[in-house]
């Protein structure tokens, strides 16, 4: 009888310790995979250049289009795929989600949260009637670029919409050592023959600095 209580017991155990370990493994794969999503997103330096690639006036209407070519980087510098965006006029905004994280974590470097996070939202123009917006990214969407291959989309998925509860809720931000997650929308006077480089700080949020074009590239008409 005693034999079989033991034997009883052991089981018990083996369960228990079964089932720790998978809630500890699991625990470990998803704050793995959470930390790639956030890798990704992190930045400290460039984040995307912008060039205006034509400009056409329209005498009839009293209005000049002006083209550009937005092009973002991962934190690794790879350049995602461009966008082309198409305003009657040049003075245009980038609407950003930036996310910045509590000081203690920037100041000791933090591998996850010692730099803000940023999201592209949208590109617009303000006008007498409204604006004129371009959509980057969906809230509550994966951005695009940002997919990680290695994923199954609805585990994925569901990442993503922790990171956006967290970015978007003020309650659940500080939870996760978020000091602030706010809109911003920089932005200048795009012409010929300059590239505009997007810029994030680890500790503050986006800015845009502004250089001529390399001699190789004057002169040249850029049609794609």
């Amino acid at each position: 009888m005693k034999f079989k209580i033991s034997k009883l017991y052991i089981a018990i155990a083996g369960a228990v310790i079964l089932l720790v370990s998978f809630y500890v493994v699991k625990s470990q794969i998803e704050n793995h995979v959470f930390k790639k999503v956030v890798e990704r997103l992190t930045a400290d330096s460039r984040v995307a250049e912008v060039i205006v690639t034509d400009v056409k006036r329209d005498l009839k209407n009293k209005k000049t289009y002006t083209t550009i070519k937005f092009l973002e980087y991962d934190t690794k510098l790879n350049p995602l795929e461009p966008k082309y965006f198409t305003f009657s006029g040049n003075v245009i905004q980038f609407q950003s989600m930036v996310i910045r994280f509590d000081d203690c974590y920037v100041k000791k470097g933090h591998p996850l949260k010692g730099k803000s996070a940023y999201l592209f939202m949208k590109a617009f123009m303000l006008t007498d009637r409204g604006a004129e917006t371009f959509e980057i990214t969906k809230i509550n969407e994966i951005p695009s670029g940002y997919k990680t291959a290695d994923m199954k989309n609805v585990f994925e998925r569901r990442l993503w919409k922790r990171f956006w509860e967290y970015a978007l809720n003020p309650k659940e931000a500080s939870k996760v050592g978020i000091k602030n997650a706010q809109i911003e929308a920089p932005g200048t006077k795009f012409i010929p023959g300059k590239i505009y480089t997007i810029k994030i700080e680890h500790d503050g949020g986006l800015r845009i600095d502004a250089k001529p074009v390399t001699p190789i590239l004057k002169n040249e008409k850029f049609k794609f």
